[in-house]
């Protein structure tokens, strides 16, 4: 058995817990999980209000350009951060 091998098993045998199958998490794991989804979720809105702030400082040529009215861009652009 290499050094690995040995390490691994005696671990198991130090923390009398059996080593956990591929692709279960402990607690630590799903926690880090937890916390990546929230700050993509966080991305996602900052991103979405960033582009609705676009909207806001474009010229009526540009709306026109992209098919949006001023009253639309003015609509979107005031939306709350969630929706």
């Amino acid at each position: 058995m290499g050094t690995i091998g040995t390490f691994a098993h005696s671990r198991t045998e130090l923390l009398g817990q059996p080593a956990r199958p591929s692709g279960q998490r402990g607690f630590a794991g799903q926690l880090v999980q937890v916390i990546r989804s929230l700050a993509q979720w966080i991305d996602r809105l900052l991103e979405r209000r960033r582009g609705r702030l676009a909207l806001l400082e474009m010229t009526d040529d540009q709306l026109k350009d992209i098919g949006i009215s001023r009253c639309d861009a003015h609509r979107e652009g005031i939306k709350p951060l969630w929706e």
